[in-house]
């Protein structure tokens, strides 16, 4: 008994794990270690893709672009201004894709952080677009800049995520206008990372790429030639592209840069009820914006996007995380190597806490992404409540994810010295492998070692506090926020980057602010 009293007391003298004192994953590229899940026969991929095919050809696209209209005019699809409709024949659409290529680069402010998109390589990026920011001291509020600014520091911070999300959640206290040039100073100068674009119409995108090209020390025609951006192009489903998407998918062509074409198909409410419809229109849709890319230029990247889901039939709320949800995304995967282009998939949840559900429905969501061999998996951290909520918590548990299935991916080492055959001789029946040379040599990286996860046994937490996961996300998120070092930038960069800026603000406002 006195033994089991003075084993306590030396346990309670132990310092709380906090994150100054927990180790993360070195920043490293994922590289998939296995082959995708085929989820679909051969014939059931040909089946979708033609049908895909069909509705291009019998119903067509609504195009309200007049510009994007003349572009698929001039590539021999018939065309009907009247009622903005574009229709394809199969044979014209799968030449337009055809130049798209299987994989490219993305460059970063610091070229250690350049990245690869496609091939067997998975890119982690964070969430973006969402209107509310949350945490759990201060809940579900409306963000400001300051905080989506720290928002950033934090995804800077974070060795496993590879890219920023656009922003994480909107700065609410900035003027709609002109918000999102105080956001691209912010990417261009708080990180070192690469990161997404707000593209809605073409005057907001080319802010995008001016401050990019003033950034990395190069031009409009440096960019097209050195791809920076993947940005989102969300068709408006069912079978309809709008007039700010079309023009930020031209305006992101027309330099070189990379349009992630996504539509927005939910099963049973903007698309068939049936997964197997739904994913035939999504691929449709897919097809008619990958097919302008390469009309406005042969060769510029693309990225195949699916977030195919359902939703709530007694309501008609979306639902993420979902077996369905599941299915899809590593059906998808199957869709965009049937056209040899990168894939994109989320990391996404219908939660509207940290809660139990969030961690299922995301882990749900993410193995469905990863499995069905996703190259960007966007909204990888901090999504919550539908896309409506980033929250700093959720930011710090989706890393440990991420980090697990990074570590999941480096492949087992097996040779003579892993099978550890003299070890197992040295110790024989009935002994143990904890002071083994064997051990001793490799104990401090055999294994997995945690950012947020807690592995003492019962006795050992409650005497800590009982201190739950979404509180230890509270103290890191804190932790690495404190510790933040900003990346270092030329001074003469970040005066020309505040100088546009200013500029397009005077020039929309009549005023700097």
């Amino acid at each position: 008994m006195r033994k089991r009293q003075s084993n306590r007391r030396n346990r309670s003298e132990r310092p709380v794990r906090v994150a100054g004192s927990i180790t993360q994953s070195a920043w490293s590229p994922v590289t998939y270690a296995t082959p995708p899940t085929e989820f679909l026969s051969a014939d059931a991929v040909e089946a979708i893709h033609d049908t895909a095919l069909t509705i291009l050809e019998e119903i067509g696209m609504k195009v309200l672009s007049a510009d994007a209209r003349a572009l698929y005019k001039s590539a021999g699809f018939t065309v009907d201004d009247s009622s903005e409709m574009v229709r394809f024949d199969r044979q014209g659409i799968e030449q337009a894709i055809a130049s798209a290529p299987p994989t490219f680069p993305l460059h970063a402010r610091n070229p250690d952080r350049n990245l690869i998109i496609g091939g067997n390589n998975a890119v982690f990026s964070v969430t973006g677009g969402p209107v509310y920011c949350m945490d759990l001291e201060n809940g579900r509020r409306r963000g400001t800049y300051e905080e989506m600014c720290n928002f950033i520091r934090l995804v800077q911070s974070l060795n496993v995520l590879h890219q920023e999300g656009g922003g994480g959640f909107e700065a609410l206290d900035l003027p709609a206008e002109t918000r999102h040039l105080d956001l691209l100073y912010a990417q261009a100068t708080l990180l070192d990372k690469n990161w997404m674009p707000w593209n809605i119409g073409a005057r907001q995108t080319m802010d995008c790429l001016e401050m990019a090209a003033i950034m990395l020390e190069t031009d409009l025609e440096g960019l097209r030639e050195k791809p920076v951006f993947t940005g989102v192009i969300n068709t408006n489903s069912p079978l309809q592209l709008d007039i700010p998407m079309a023009e930020g998918l031209i305006t992101m062509a027309e330099h070189g840069q990379a349009a992630v074409i996504t539509p927005f198909t939910l099963s049973g409410a903007m698309a068939p009820v049936t997964l197997a419809g739904a994913l035939a229109q999504q691929h449709a849709e897919a097809l008619a914006g990958i097919a302008l890319t390469q009309i406005v230029r042969p060769g510029a990247p693309v990225v195949y996007g699916g977030f195919t889901s359902n939703v709530d039939m007694k309501t008609g709320s979306p639902a993420f995380g979902t077996p369905e949800y599941v299915q899809a995304a590593q059906a998808s995967g199957q869709l965009a190597r049937r056209l040899n282009l990168p894939f994109r998939s989320s990391n996404v949840t219908t939660a509207n806490t940290t809660d139990a559900q969030a961690a299922y429905e995301s882990m749900m969501a993410l193995w469905g992404a990863m499995s069905g061999g996703a190259n960007l998996i966007m909204h990888a951290a901090g999504w919550l409540g539908g896309g409506l909520t980033a929250s700093f918590e959720k930011l710090i548990l989706d890393a440990e994810m991420l980090q697990m299935m990074a570590a999941y991916n480096k492949p087992m080492e097996v040779d003579r010295e892993t099978l550890a055959m003299e070890a197992v001789r040295d110790v024989g029946p009935a002994g143990h492998y904890f002071g083994t040379a064997h051990t001793l040599e490799r104990y401090e990286s055999a294994f997995y070692a945690p950012l947020v996860s807690n592995w003492d046994n019962f006795d050992t937490w409650k005497q800590d506090g009982s201190i739950t996961a979404e509180q230890r996300a509270n103290t890191i998120w804190k932790q690495l926020l404190s510790e933040y070092e900003q990346p270092p930038i030329d001074p003469a960069i970040d005066e020309a980057l505040r100088d546009y800026r200013d500029r397009r603000k005077f020039e929309v406002h009549g005023r700097t602010g």
